[in-house]
């Protein structure tokens, strides 16, 4: 196995990952948080070696399980609130508003969040409820927020969209679909309007994506959390490397971070998703390795 350390330790369920403004960001999901921190130097002496840093609380004990992230052109940040089916906007002195309401356009809990420069977002919708496993996702729409917070669908029939990434310039959007086990690409028009749907990469029988990011060679590091494993995907279904875990872990996001974005951040749990046992556990980490393509876009 490729040789791992661990950035942040004991968080109930991570999610959503993000590089901005040179730090880590991520959701605890079932521990209703969202979290930053500083990410050490892995070319430094020791780094390997030292324990985990500290995470500050940015969102902390929200009444909702927080997924996605994204930011404002103006610095305030995004989260999206899954069973409430809103996205939610932080001020900087902490305070939280409701973005939009997504109550009109699906149903059963949204995920994950792209948001591109000018402050317009994707939202992906699971289909289904997360917490009763064996169900199996309805095809629902991926929604688009104008950066005033309105919002309507601007794709339809998406099985369980979960992670997402954008081109640097924001002309490519790349959904993962879960429960179809592909990744899907669109192309994106200036008021967030979608076409030319097409599949980007269609994956392995185990690797259902969760989360993902795009690199500066336009290949896709995808977490698969029912196979174990991040791999690095290229457009046409291609594996380019893959980063394997051990029997008790799950892949669940990841992004490149790092001062110069060759760091991969691995989010991974000892469940998928079940709430009490991840309580009981705070098994969930972020781990990382190095990489020698850096990352591209958003997240």
């Amino acid at each position: 196995m490729v040789t791992r350390t661990t950035i942040l330790d004991g968080l109930c369920f991570g999610e959503g990952p993000r590089w901005h403004d040179g730090r880590l960001w991520l959701s605890d999901l079932i521990g209703h948080q969202v979290l930053a921190a500083d990410v050490p130097d892995l070319e430094a002496p020791g780094a390997w070696s030292a324990p985990p840093v500290k995470a500050e609380v940015v969102v902390a004990e929200h009444a909702d399980q927080l997924s996605g992230l994204g930011w404002l052109p103006d610095g305030d940040l995004l989260v999206v609130a899954m069973a409430g089916r809103q996205v939610l906007r932080r001020s900087p002195d902490g305070g939280l508003a409701v973005h939009a309401d997504l109550g009109g356009l699906g149903r059963l809990h949204v995920n994950d969040m792209a948001v591109r420069a000018d402050g317009f977002a994707y939202v992906g919708q699971m289909g289904y409820d997360f917490h009763v496993h064996g169900v199996r996702p309805e095809p629902m729409p991926l929604l688009g927020i104008a950066p005033d917070g309105t919002a309507r669908a601007v794709a339809e029939d998406l099985h369980c969209a979960n992670g997402m990434a954008l081109s640097p310039d924001g002309s490519l959007l790349i959904v993962a679909e879960s429960a179809a086990r592909r990744l899907t690409a669109f192309d994106v028009a200036p008021d967030g309007s979608l076409s030319g749907r097409r599949v980007f990469a269609a994956l392995g029988e185990l690797d259902h994506p969760d989360g993902i990011c795009l690199d500066a060679e336009g290949a896709v590091w995808v977490a698969c959390p029912v196979a174990r494993r991040f791999v690095r995907v290229r457009e046409g279904g291609e594996v380019a490397e893959a980063v394997e875990l051990e029997a008790d872990r799950r892949a669940i996001a990841c992004v490149l971070g790092g001062a110069d974005r060759r760091t991969l951040l691995m989010v991974t749990a000892a469940t998928l998703g079940d709430a009490e046992r991840s309580r009981e556990l705070r098994a969930g980490r972020v781990e990382a390795v190095r990489v020698a393509v850096p990352g591209a876009g958003t997240p």
